[in-house]
């Protein structure tokens, strides 16, 4: 007796409502964008700039009690973490807060670090800052700089090798599809004003692989398929695609959430921006790898030389291995 998430044989017309289903996609784009431009991205320390706090003390730290003590300041975005580090002697903890620019301010004033101090004593008498450290405006301005060609980087990368492993029809409908993933999840983060930092974009490159993965599984059955059904018309062929990799999809995806979804009641809210933009990025992805990609292949169309031998039928870089 195993699980099963569908059934061995499935025949579920994917395409039915082809133009409603791209429809919304496009709407959904339309309106992260619209998002994006107007309400903007609730950006974090590593984009707006602030201060780091290096502290230590003879107590254990408490991230929980060292947030509950600064969060009646009202600094705005405050990050606090322990570090670890084998040559620490037994009774030195050392935490590392990182608070926001306050407004006008590139970096925090005198008074403001003595009040965090200040309360901070309100839970451990022995804390004290051993470090502190301000990032500007010019540094952040340079590291979106830099996360935006983290970005355009792997999807061109991306574009690439689907142009090699498939044809260009398959290129275009992948990229079109992370784009897609990509451009929503910055919406949601808009719409929610959720923090957006480094490890945000840290989770935009990974919805990227993931979803190209689940996207390549079924183009290469796709391209079986088209080898194997020469006289099936397109649409039929990638439904036919889609069904037979449906349960791997589901399992993949399903199994990965329940993990997910455990980081992201339990895991606190150092990694909760993290947690939630991988596990709607898993959600998005699988629907754009059909409702996106595969429809963008389907309207562009693909080349079915029947004078080619069966084994490279339809495309010339069929035997490059991945």
């Amino acid at each position: 007796m195993r699980l099963k998430l569908v059934p061995d044989q499935t025949n579920w017309d994917f395409f039915k409502y082809r133009t409603v289903t791209f429809g919304f996609s496009v709407v959904m784009m339309i309106a992260s964008l619209a998002l994006w431009l107007t309400v903007g991205l609730n950006f974090g320390i590593d984009f707006r700039g602030g201060t780091t706090l290096r502290t230590q003390s003879e107590q254990a730290v408490d991230v929980g009690a060292y947030r509950a003590a600064i969060d009646p300041l009202g600094l705005g975005d405050v990050s606090i973490s322990e570090v670890f580090d084998p040559s620490f002697d037994a009774n030195q903890h050392v935490a590392m807060i990182r608070i926001q620019s306050q407004e006008g301010e590139e970096s925090l004033p005198a008074d403001t670090i003595a009040a965090v101090e200040t309360a901070l004593k309100t839970v451990d008498e022995s804390v004290h800052f051993t470090q502190v450290e301000s990032v500007g405006p010019k540094v952040s301005g340079e590291l979106v700089q830099t996360a935006v060609l983290a970005v355009a980087a792997a999807l061109a990368a991306i574009l690439i090798y689907i142009w090699l492993r498939f044809e260009w029809q398959f290129s275009v409908g992948a990229v079109a599809a992370l784009f897609h993933d990509v451009l929503v999840t910055i919406g949601i983060f808009s719409l929610l004003q959720i923090r957006f930092d480094l490890a945000t974009i840290a989770a935009l490159l990974t919805i990227i692989g993931y979803s190209i993965n689940d996207t390549v599984v079924i183009f290469d059955r796709l391209r079986e398929n088209l080898r194997k059904y020469k006289t099936m018309p397109l649409q039929d062929v990638m439904n036919l695609s889609v069904n037979e990799t449906l349960s791997r999809t589901l399992m993949t995806s399903g199994t990965t959430l329940i993990a997910l979804i455990a980081l992201l009641a339990l895991g606190g809210d150092v990694i909760r921006g993290f947690v939630f933009a991988i596990t709607w990025g898993i959600v998005v992805g699988t629907y754009s790898s059909v409702y996106v990609a595969k429809n963008i292949v389907l309207w562009l169309g693909v080349k079915r030389d029947w004078s080619k031998p069966t084994d490279t039928t339809g495309n010339q870089f069929a035997n490059i291995d991945a």
